[in-house]
């Protein structure tokens, strides 16, 4: 029985009770969150914070916005503030009401449940091994074409692609002509070095039908605190916040949110160095110890394990080490033998390693 109960990665609870490590003492792979963790100095800005808790936060998240449109160079009515990426996903479904929902897998899980929570009918079109788990411009295309609305994973999670710019376009440009909104997933894209990075916001005034969904949450290692924004044409965007339920962004997620944007590039830039530097040294371990990696560009990897181990097998024997790992077996278009891992700093991928070594040397696959 695979360990993902709620569907996502980072259960320390369950692992914790189903493996008797304690939570604290755990590695957790299954997340993936900047190995560096919060900025320096929000902790106890948010410490000296805590007093404020006594006020309501503020509805219209005004400093974060601003902040938010300097750094984006956009225009504030374009941008919004939501309880996490998924809170901005939720937004647009109750927005746009589509009856007919288009996904591109394998991909979030929230993308489908979401859809069908709010009443949609789910179709869906698959990526290949071949082209590292994108599918083909065509089929996107087409599902654009016969969808309301479709959720596109840029980088996708959990094969951590992405689309190139002129497939983007394409993709924008056929929600236009048909009508149909779409929400590009942007999640993880400040993982990946800014000349690299494959988006649309630069010219996402051209598009009334394209949503940029992002989180905060992952790049700045607060997801406990639950914050994302959503970036799209003014009319778009007023059509979301009206669905949003007034104070969803709690007062410390915003002022977080504040600190991280004034943090400085040097933060940044250690984070997607160490990523990089940190995901190749992984994949070259991986498939020295007989996996499979594709060539994602985000702070995880996705990876196909040596038969005759099973996602759950190795997920079992590893949790037992003190190490988490995700299991991507309940993703659709993905198989029992495929997990996927988040980038981690170098001494918890020295654990990583020591454990899955172990592992193999022990031999017996439960």
């Amino acid at each position: 029985m695979h360990l993902e109960v709620y569907g996502h990665g980072g259960d320390l609870v369950t692992a914790s009770a189903r493996y008797g490590v304690a939570a604290d003492e755990i590695a957790d792979f299954s997340a993936n969150i900047n190995p560096l963790g919060p900025p320096p100095g929000l902790l106890k800005v948010l410490q000296d914070a805590l007093p404020e808790i006594v006020h309501y936060p503020d509805p219209g998240h005004r400093r974060l916005v601003s902040l938010l449109a300097e750094r984006l160079q956009v225009e504030e009515n374009a941008i919004v503030i939501g309880n996490g990426a998924a809170e901005n996903m939720a937004l647009a479904l109750l927005a746009f009401r589509p009856e007919r929902v288009g996904i591109v897998e394998p991909c979030f899980s929230e993308y489908r449940s979401l859809s069908q929570q709010l009443g949609a009918k789910v179709s869906s079109v698959f990526g290949t091994e071949e082209r590292n788990f994108k599918a083909s411009p065509d089929d996107v295309e087409r599902l654009i074409q016969d969808s309301d609305l479709v959720f596109i994973g840029q980088p996708n999670n959990p094969n951590g692609v992405q689309y190139r710019l002129d497939e983007l376009r394409r993709f924008a440009e056929a929600g236009e002509r048909s009508g149909t909104y779409v929400v590009l997933d942007e999640a993880f894209i400040d993982f990946i070095p800014e000349e690299a990075r494959q988006t649309l916001l630069p010219e996402l005034s051209a598009y009334t039908h394209l949503v940029l969904v992002r989180s905060m949450t992952k790049f700045y290692a607060i997801p406990g605190l639950r914050l994302g924004y959503a970036v799209a044409h003014p009319d778009t965007a007023a059509a979301m916040r009206d669905k949003q339920v007034t104070w969803s962004v709690n007062m410390l997620a915003l002022l977080a949110g504040e600190v991280c944007l004034n943090t400085g590039k040097e933060y940044e830039a250690q984070t997607i160095a160490l990523i990089e530097r940190q995901r190749e040294f992984m994949r070259r371990e991986l498939q020295r110890l007989g996996c499979q990696t594709w060539p994602g560009e985000a702070n995880f990897l996705l990876v196909r394990l040596p038969e005759p181990w099973s996602a759950a097998s190795m997920q079992a024997a590893l949790g037992r080490r003190g190490v988490l790992v995700r299991s991507c077996a309940m993703y659709p278009g993905l198989g029992n033998r495929d997990i996927r891992l988040a980038v981690k700093g170098e001494a918890a991928c020295v654990k990583l390693l020591r454990a899955w070594e172990q592992v193999l040397e022990e031999g017996a696959v439960k």
